[in-house]
């Protein structure tokens, strides 16, 4: 048994009015400590937002306004959670944005929070490392794994699919230490993942859409490949003119 298998991990999946941090609030939240043969701790809530719940986010995950009358506010459980995460390796699907938005509840509670220093993984980045999915999102991996369905796009189903994803995402590691350094360094991915071009291959990508993208606020792994797609780009054509004498006529 590796060094992994035998440490304890949380995974937690939030559920919001919408994804802006600063603005948007909880509508759920799933947490689970856990290690690769044991769940050790769990925790799930709805969550009263205090604000309105938008029609297209409940579209996503099916939370009415309704469903969260009653329901505890986020100073309320906030306190608990915390102390169920304390300072294990934090994991979860594009988990910066689960971070960032309970770092901000926290902050506007007055609440001290230190999950900010947690090392976390980001299985998202994981799933591109290990290149084999048609695409990454969660519901593609479990299918590709052939991972049982937990049902709808709720927290705690997502932390149950997410966790079973996370073990096989790091088959080839043995330390968390290994997965946290190679996490450091940008991934080169293989396709475009969003925008009017998601799905084509990079090569395939009009370079007059790469210099524009480049200059998006998107995360390190595209950035790192729209660069080495225009470098290539650069190289070749420095290639073709230094090899041809008459590129200039």
């Amino acid at each position: 048994m590796s060094q992994l298998e035998n440490e304890t991990f949380i995974c937690f999946d939030i559920e919001s009015t919408g994804l802006d941090v600063k603005k948007d609030r909880i509508v759920e939240i799933a947490v689970r400590k856990f290690t690769f043969s044991q769940t050790k701790g769990s925790f799930e809530s709805l969550i009263n937002p205090t604000i309105p719940i938008p029609a297209e986010t409940t579209a996503i995950h099916h939370i009415t306004d309704e469903m969260v009358q009653g329901q505890p506010s986020i100073e309320t459980v906030l306190p608990e959670i915390l102390t169920l995460i304390g300072t294990h390796t934090l994991v979860g699907h594009g988990i910066t944005f689960d971070i960032n938005i309970l770092l901000e509840e926290a902050k506007r509670h007055a609440i001290p929070c230190k999950i900010g220093n947690n090392p976390f993984i980001d299985t998202l980045r994981l799933a591109r490392l290990y290149g084999e999915s048609p695409t990454n999102s969660l519901e593609k991996l479990r299918q590709h794994f052939n991972i049982p369905p937990e049902g709808a796009h709720r927290a705690m189903n997502d932390v149950v699919v997410n966790i079973e994803v996370f073990k096989h995402l790091t088959k080839k590691f043995k330390r968390t230490k290994d997965i946290l350094e190679r996490l450091k360094k940008p991934i080169l991915l293989k396709a475009m993942p969003l925008g009017k071009h998601k799905g084509r291959p990079f090569r395939d990508i009009p370079v007059e859409y790469l210099r524009w993208a480049v200059r998006q606020d998107f995360d390190q792994d595209l950035i790192f490949s729209l660069k080495s797609e225009l470098k290539k780009r650069g190289s070749g054509k420095m290639f073709l003119q230094s090899s041809n004498p008459f590129a200039n006529l």
